[in-house]
């Protein structure tokens, strides 16, 4: 036996020691006693601290609005596609959600659907077979229906975890992060009346699948942020003509690579951010083992030296870590960036 296994024994058996004496004395009613025992357990101090969310900290819309606003010394972050899924944790779920700022700061994208009920639930098929322990159509259910199913996790394991509500998820992210609602099922214009009713401006933004929808959103309530997709500096020319300023918006470049290799300066030059994705190229390869966690790595890194200011990842923890040297650079952004218990 190594020195180690002895120590790790040693201190095993004396947590087993204080554990039997603590349940021959708190019948007693000694609580005093039950702290101290507790403290003696080895590792008992870090296992009774709950690990630190990476949170943004954004208060008001003022305040969304500058931190996506574009600045040189911005700090490239991720957004963790369908809320950062993997094994133990389903997608489209606030444990997850949890999870995923747990190890990384992040922005999360979601999908909503209606239910058979016009209630607004959280999930990225139009049927429950391949994420819940349900069968059929999402419209075809009631909520009261779909709150009895339970979420399957990224192995297809059944987890304890339910499907939750925009709504619920809008009040879990204010002073968290911020909620990218895709579209799915549920037009702009429900979901920019979601945010308003939860006040949640701050807090969340819409995807605009066209710059009709974007310029509807922004008529609806002007405070409320959109993520657009522009590919090019003629797709960007033609967004400027819509009346909605460029600071409302966070552009969507591409999945892939660019067509227009300047169209992330142009996009600066406006104050916009600019999100590329890497479910399709390196988030892919990885999992199908075509390339090494330190390619991986290089690929997140590579893609904001190209110009990219966030990363919408499948693999939102493993692009998050890759980009944590964030913090040796002093940034404007830094204070909105914390760690709290």
């Amino acid at each position: 036996m190594s020195s180690s296994s002895a120590t790790d024994d040693s201190e095993l058996w004396d947590a087993f020691r204080v554990g039997d004496w603590m349940r021959r004395n708190i019948s007693r009613g000694y609580p005093i006693l039950l702290l101290i025992a507790l403290v003696a357990i080895p590792g008992f101090n870090s296992f009774s601290q709950s690990p630190k969310l990476h949170v943004l900290d954004l208060e008001s819309p003022a305040q969304l609005r500058a931190f996506l606003r574009y600045t040189p010394d911005r700090i490239p972050f991720v957004s963790a596609h369908r809320g950062g899924p993997r094994s133990g944790y389903p997608e489209n779920c606030l444990a997850t959600f949890e999870n995923t700022l747990h190890r990384t700061w992040a922005i999360l994208e979601i999908d909503p659907r209606y239910t058979k009920d016009s209630a607004i639930v959280l999930m990225h098929d139009p049927t429950l077979d391949r994420t819940t322990t349900g069968h059929g159509k999402v419209s075809d259910h009631t909520l009261e229906e779909l709150r009895k199913l339970r979420l399957k996790d990224t192995e297809g394991q059944v987890t304890e975890c339910s499907i939750p509500t925009l709504g619920e998820a809008l009040e879990w992210a204010k002073g968290k992060t911020v909620l990218v609602i895709d579209t799915k099922d549920v037009p702009i214009a429900a979901r920019i009346e979601e945010i308003t009713k939860h006040r949640a401006e701050a807090n969340a933004m819409v995807m605009a699948n066209n710059f009709d929808d974007a310029k509807l959103a922004y008529s609806l309530n002007p405070e409320v942020m959109m993520e657009v997709f522009i590919p090019d500096q003629a797709a960007a020319d033609q967004f400027g003509q819509t009346g909605v300023p460029w600071e409302n918006v966070v552009a969507f470049v591409t999945h892939t690579q660019p067509k227009d290799a300047a169209i992330f300066q142009y996009l600066h030059d406006k104050g916009a951010m600019a999100i590329v994705g890497s479910s399709r190229t390196i988030d892919k390869d990885f999992t199908e083992k075509k390339i090494s966690k330190s390619e991986l790595d290089k690929g997140y890194r590579a893609i904001i030296a190209s110009g990219a200011d966030i990363i919408e990842a499948d693999l939102a923890i493993e692009a998050g870590e890759a980009l944590m040297r964030r913090k040796e650079m002093k940034s404007s952004k830094d204070k909105y960036f914390e760690k709290r218990p």
